[in-house]
């Protein structure tokens, strides 16, 4: 049975569809837990796409091939597609950053979208933390925090805390926690 979709703008989303991020310092394993994450979830039968956040400039096209060509001559967007997966490059040029909720509205339909990045927006988070980093928790200074998964006990903690090997308590969490796209969306547009 199909799920129903619902007109959001000009683009169509699962209703069900819900969305919580990784948040952490550089170098805590938030990479490394989403790529466990993902496996885990859809054996439990979700859908899941992830949006990743980058504080510096990146570029997934490479110099001298035509779709390059195409967007250094002026193009806005160019698709990029085969028998395997497409991609959209959208040059924002002149034009401010999109923020989170107009980026979600690009997802194709799924169960769960896994945020890593967007960490001082309002939307639910699992704060990733590592003693090595040597970095001080976020969570106290986060309300949109809801757990900590970390490589030691953390009693000094308000959030519960979950061992950071401990991928199937993890997804527990990113499940249950989780909130509906719509909602997210207007809690950091009132933010």
């Amino acid at each position: 049975m199909r799920k129903k979709q619902v007109n959001f703008g000009r683009h169509c989303y699962n209703p069900r569809m819900r969305i919580i991020g990784l948040a952490g310092w550089s170098g805590s394993g938030k990479t490394t837990l989403i790529t466990k994450a993902i496996p885990c979830l859809i054996a439990r039968g979700c859908r899941v796409s992830t949006l990743k956040h980058a504080h510096h400039g990146f570029d997934l096209d490479q110099p001298g091939k035509d779709s390059f060509v195409h967007r250094i001559a002026g193009a806005t967007e160019v698709v990029i597609s085969s028998a395997k997966r497409f991609a959209i490059l959208h040059e924002l040029r002149e034009e401010p950053e999109w923020d989170l909720p107009e980026l979600l509205k690009k997802f194709s339909p799924v169960d769960l979208v896994l945020v890593e990045g967007f960490k001082r927006d309002a939307f639910p988070k699992l704060e990733v933390h590592r003693e090595a980093n040597g970095k001080p928790l976020l969570h106290p200074d986060d309300p949109h925090i809801i757990a900590i998964a970390a490589d030691r006990p953390l009693p000094q903690a308000k959030a519960p805390v979950v061992d950071l090997d401990d991928i199937e308590a993890i997804c527990d969490i990113l499940l249950k926690q989780a909130m509906p796209l719509e909602a997210a969306a207007a809690a950091m547009r009132r933010a």
